[in-house]
């Protein structure tokens, strides 16, 4: 058959009417518009779609039939419709985008970047102390989109990996394991750990390399905030392991060292995750693409500086 959708509006018209003459009236079209346009589509389908009784018309039994099939052909063609109209207001809306605070050091720029393109899309960032309050975010359905490391299995998600985020062990300048090269994982012994706080995870990581080492750090201390870390480790109360985006401008000032340890840096990777079953707006749909092509390069702009002070010579 080739029935066109304006055909299918007309023929569903006259089935809601009852009447030619009144379809027309809705549609803006003469009553003989209208019947031609009713005895084409009749002769593609090869049956008579309607029972005449003077002007009154009421769908045959092949009508019937006919009307399912149209109306799931309007409908689909409205949700077609639509979606384009959602890609057109994409300048618009408003973006919520949560992530666990390691993340914090490097997604702001990459919004603003991302807000250059789409100004008129409100955004909101929302950090999550850890991964877990993260998640639970994520199951309140607070946030569109996440930033994050590993993706959550106690809920289903979608989530597509976009850069490489490796993980380091640090140490004040002045410690005796700063001025060595392959360090295995043994020499660690003895020293205290400040360590993230259980549910995070950058903790999550360290213990999964230890395990993997056979090694049982000394924990000295636990602390949520990263922030806080830097700053006893810097006064020398610990070596710790965080993310190595976390620690650009106290390696630029040569307040803490990266250890060559053996099997670092550890390589995970940050993720753009929501919910599987969530349909993305517009707006979040654009910043997740946004994310996947122009995140890793980002990372790596970012990063290069502080491999590159980790590179210089020490006295």
């Amino acid at each position: 058959m080739n029935i066109t959708f304006r055909q299918l509006r007309v023929f569903t018209e006259v089935a809601q009417q009852g009447s030619m003459a009144r379809a027309a009236e809705t549609l803006h079209l003469t009553p003989p518009a209208i019947s031609m346009q009713i005895k084409e589509i009749e002769a593609q389908v090869g049956l008579p779609l309607f029972d005449r009784n003077g002007r009154a018309v009421t769908l045959s039994t092949a009508g019937e039939y006919f009307l399912v099939h149209a109306k799931r052909l309007l409908a689909a063609l409205k949700d077609a419709d639509h979606a384009m109209a959602r890609l057109k207001r994409v300048e618009h809306g408003l973006l919520t985008i949560g992530m666990v605070s390691t993340a914090k050091y490097f997604v702001p720029r990459l919004l603003a970047r991302f807000h250059q393109d789409h100004q008129g899309v409100d955004v909101r960032l929302k950090v999550a102390a850890n991964r877990e309050q993260l998640v639970a975010l994520m199951q309140a359905g607070d946030v569109d989109l996440s930033i994050m490391g590993r993706p959550p299995r106690e809920v289903a998600t979608r989530a597509e990996a976009f850069a490489a985020h490796p993980l380091v062990f640090i140490a004040p300048p002045d410690h005796p394991l700063a001025q060595r090269c392959d360090i295995p994982v043994a020499a660690l012994e003895n020293h205290p750990f400040i360590a993230r706080e259980h549910g995070s995870g950058t903790r999550s990581a360290m213990e999964g390399f230890f395990e993997e080492h056979r090694f049982q750090p000394r924990i000295a201390m636990e602390m949520p905030s990263n922030e806080t870390i830097k700053q006893a480790v810097i006064a020398g109360l610990g070596l710790s392991f965080l993310s190595l985006h976390t620690v650009g401008l106290e390696l630029k000032h040569d307040l803490i060292r990266v250890l060559d340890i053996s099997g670092t840096p550890l390589m995970r990777m940050w993720n753009v995750v929501h919910l599987g079953g969530k349909v993305l707006s517009p707006a979040a749909e654009a910043f997740r693409c946004y994310v996947i092509d122009h995140g890793e390069a980002h990372l790596v702009a970012h990063d290069t500086p502080i491999l590159a002070a980790q590179a210089q010579p020490r006295a």
